[in-house]
């Protein structure tokens, strides 16, 4: 990654935001006395130069395991200092774009009037109020990315009933688990990630599933919580998938074997989990004399840059007969691009994936997040005439080690 072309142009782009911002800030301080400025501007360049190179270095610096907490935050923060200034910038650029046309308009216009009218707005070079909201909207934003430091173990149950026509009597009142992307190579707390095992085993479920990106990247990220998710179990079985992190697929492996054995690896963790790993394929669940068909593939997505190791028809091939599925696909573009058009027997898909970008805001009336732009069924329940898909919102994190309004989340299902 450090020394691929997007890397440097990301730390390029970063010095613009830089630059561009100082002249906001120039325009707010003005009116302090120089010595006042001076050391305004002093401060900000030093801590400015500090983010940058501590993004040019961190990929050097080489934390101890015990200690990527550490790592994590350093570049959480100068992310959040990145991205409060971006925000802060989107303001100044409308205040450009207006100051923009108004020198056209002065520019290619006969009335003198006119140009008598924008003369005073000509010599103020940049809106104070604008280049104000501006920062403290940026402000605002790097103060809520701190405080989700501290949201990214507060786990949430959220609990759905589920009626289906079809389902087998057998199957009414089944209470069954859904957990997603546990992220395991970002977990630093193991003292709270048990604190979320445990809410899962005082549910009592039926069954469990887990819908992939067990790890960020490599299998040994899962050595430390082994004997945390062990017990995570169900009279029923724990069944499980990959994600497309599980892959391996954003690693500079040595060789391919290299990248290969961490999969098989990885297999072996599910397997000393006790969780029965589905690799395009099915199995039949049962309950009193009813049975149902649990269909696990592998990644599948619809969009271009995460990968297709799926294989939908041969998971699907011999389930037929059975009257009620249920599919595990990490990805929900799963559902819209392959699945309902291709799969109307498929009842219910549970995915994972889009974590609801662990950003967002979920109060009554209101559900909104970044990722809903990239994703239309991002986070809880979706139905399509008699199908339904649930997208959980991810036991874990990766990147920000934080949660803003969506929570991580443990799913319990209640089949009426």
């Amino acid at each position: 990654m450090r020394n691929s072309p997007f890397w440097w142009i990301l730390i390029g782009f970063m010095v613009l935001v830089d630059l561009y911002f100082f002249q906001a800030l120039k325009t707010v301080t003005h009116a302090s006395p120089g010595r006042t400025r001076m050391i305004i501007y002093i401060s900000y360049w030093v801590l400015s130069a500090l983010a940058i190179i501590t993004l040019i270095m961190l990929p050097y610096l080489h934390f101890e395991k015990q200690n990527k907490f550490i790592k994590t935050i350093i570049f959480s923060v100068t992310a959040a200092i990145f991205f409060a200034k971006l925000l802060a910038c989107f303001f100044f650029l409308i205040d450009d774009i207006r100051r923009g046309v108004q020198w056209l308009i002065r520019r290619f216009s006969s009335s003198k009037k006119i140009e008598q009218d924008f003369e005073t707005a000509e010599r103020i070079s940049r809106s104070a109020f604008l280049s104000w909201t501006g920062m403290i909207a940026g402000t605002g934003l790097f103060g809520t990315l701190i405080y989700g430091f501290g949201n990214k173990y507060r786990y949430q149950v959220k609990r759905i009933k589920l009626s289906f026509s079809n389902l087998p009597a057998g199957f009414k009142g089944m209470k069954m688990v859904q957990i997603s992307d546990i992220h395991s190579g970002s977990l630093t707390n193991k003292k709270a990630v048990m604190k979320g095992v445990q809410k899962i085993i005082n549910e009592k479920p039926d069954l469990i599933l887990f819908t992939g990106d067990l790890v960020n990247n490599e299998s040994h990220e899962m050595n430390d919580y082994m004997d945390v998710f062990d017990k995570v179990k169900a009279p029923m079985g724990v069944y499980s998938t990959l994600g497309n992190h599980d892959y391996g697929d954003y690693v500079n492996w040595d060789s391919e074997e290299d990248k290969k054995a961490n999969l098989e690896k990885l297999k072996q963790v599910h397997a000393g989990l006790g969780w029965r790993l589905l690799m395009n394929e099915h199995v039949i669940v049962e309950r009193g004399n009813d049975k149902i068909a649990l269909i696990g593939i592998e990644n599948w997505s619809a969009k271009a840059r995460f990968p297709k190791y799926g294989d939908m028809r041969k998971a699907y091939a011999g389930s037929e007969s059975f009257p009620f599925k249920i599919l595990m696909s990490h990805d929900p573009s799963h559902w819209k691009a392959e699945i309902l058009d291709e799969y109307k027997d498929i009842d219910l898909m549970l995915s994972g994936h889009t974590h609801g970008m662990q950003f967002g805001v979920e109060i009554p009336g209101l559900k909104w997040s970044p990722v809903q732009y990239f994703y239309k069924e991002w986070a809880g329940l979706y139905e399509k005439d008699a199908q339904k898909l649930y997208v959980n919102r991810g036991y874990g994190f990766i990147g920000y080690p934080g949660r803003v309004g969506i929570l991580p989340e443990i799913t319990v299902f209640e089949f009426i």
